[in-house]
């Protein structure tokens, strides 16, 4: 019987090229969509995850409440011990104690004066250590646009546009204006060695990349961090085992009564990821049902016509003696096979968008001049093992739905009209 109904779809091209084209273009959008949802998802998490939040971020209680406005004044101290001590309980992480700052950049004339100045937003990171992960985690060596990375203390990197917009070229020396740990003014001379360019609007706007070391001293922090981040060693972002761990952590280092004790957050748990995360999501499944709710109806009008179509055709088999269920059932497994045809193809060709998009990606760096979300200019998707399967939900889901509905006909035949209608 399959064998018939093949060889009825491959030499009657009216009742089935239309069919299969419906699906064919449905299921690849709904592929190209699904990839490239995941890879937004995905450059956002690991982006985030290194810039910004880690797979988990240990901070103070007080600091991880007010985390937005960077209160170093409340960061944690001690950050050595317990360096030491996530080492020995969690050898198979990796940690990477960070502190957030903002201030003034003063640039200097010949004379001493201020040339220009601006906002900056700071971040101090492990640069000089040996094997320090940190400048392949930030890709340091590829973001530097101009001039190199620090070689010694007291030596800084800014974003090219904070360089441009003033006027300050590799070797020159800046002064950083901000406030310590406890409340004073602070003021250090920093070289600027070079410049960076993340490719990440909210980064590249005014950004300062700086030695551990030396933001702890220019602002009163020894032995002090305002976050830790912590990464998995493949840099996946693992849920259940990022929340196993936290619950570990927060059992055996989180005191509730003490607001300095440190409290470890997992990166769905920060900064209302969980909500991006869910929306995204969200989106997922909006789309998938609403390809497959348009593709049953125009699969259900396509169905009525070839219906019109065979009238005559159904009225012979029924003449013929074959039983109505069976001519229904024959049409539904007609219309599974269109459809699983219909969703290789569309599926190949979705792959093929899919594919040329996680090469080449979509540049939106013009959309994201004023974007405070850390994200990549450059878009790519992302090709999963689910993006192999998920075209046939609605593909075959579509055709079985939109045939059933427009196959009831059938069951409205009267067999003692049938002769008359075949003589017309």
């Amino acid at each position: 019987m399959i064998q018939f109904i093949l060889k009825g779809i491959f030499r009657d091209r009216s009742r089935s090229l239309f069919p299969i084209l419906t699906v064919l273009f449905g299921v690849a959008i709904t592929v190209l969509g699904y990839s490239y949802f995941s890879g937004v998802m995905t450059s956002w998490i690991q982006t985030s995850a290194k810039f910004e939040s880690g797979h988990m971020k240990i901070m103070s209680r007080a600091y991880a409440e007010n985390a937005d406005q960077m209160p170093n004044d409340l960061a944690f101290i001690g950050v050595n011990n317990l360096m030491a001590d996530l080492n020995r309980d969690f050898s198979g992480l990796i940690f990477a104690p960070r502190i957030r700052f903002g201030g003034l950049f003063d640039v200097p004339d010949e004379q001493g004066e201020t040339k220009a100045q601006g906002p900056v937003a700071g971040l101090a990171v492990d640069l000089l250590s040996e094997g320090s992960p940190e400048k392949e985690m930030l890709n340091l060596a590829n973001a530097v646009v101009r001039g190199r990375l620090p070689e010694k203390q007291g030596e800084v990197l800014i974003s090219d546009d904070f360089a441009l917009r003033l006027d300050i070229q590799p070797g020159q020396t800046a002064t950083l204006i901000g406030s310590t740990m406890y409340g004073n003014m602070a003021t250090a001379n920093f070289t600027v060695v070079g410049m960076l360019r993340f490719g990440i609007s909210a980064l590249d706007r005014g950004t300062m990349v700086a030695d551990l070391a030396d933001i702890q001293a220019a602002l009163d922090m020894e032995d002090a961090a305002g976050e830790i981040l912590v990464f998995f060693d493949d840099f996946v972002y693992q849920e259940d085992e990022a929340e196993r761990i936290a619950e570990t952590f927060n059992t055996k280092y989180s005191d509730e009564e003490d607001e300095f004790s440190p409290v470890m957050n997992t990166f769905r748990s920060q900064g209302g990821m969980a909500d991006y995360m869910t929306l995204v999501n969200s989106m997922m499944g909006v789309m998938i049902f609403s390809f497959i709710a348009v593709m049953s109806i125009v699969l259900w009008n396509a169905g009525l016509m070839g219906s019109l179509r065979r009238y005559g055709e159904i009225g012979v088999r029924l003449a013929l003696g074959e039983d109505k269920g069976h001519l229904y059932r024959s049409l539904i497994t007609e219309s599974l096979m269109i459809g699983a045809i219909g969703s290789i193809l569309g599926t190949a060709l979705g792959l093929a968008f899919s594919y040329y998009l996680q090469v080449k990606g979509i540049n939106l760096g013009n959309m994201m001049q004023s974007a405070s979300m850390v994200i990549n200019d450059v878009v790519r998707a992302k090709v999963t093992p689910v993006s192999y399967v998920i075209g046939f939900v609605p593909g075959l889901v579509a055709t079985f739905l939109g045939t059933s509905i427009s196959g009831l006909g059938i069951y409205k035949r009267q067999t003692s009209q049938l002769m008359k209608e075949l003589e017309v």
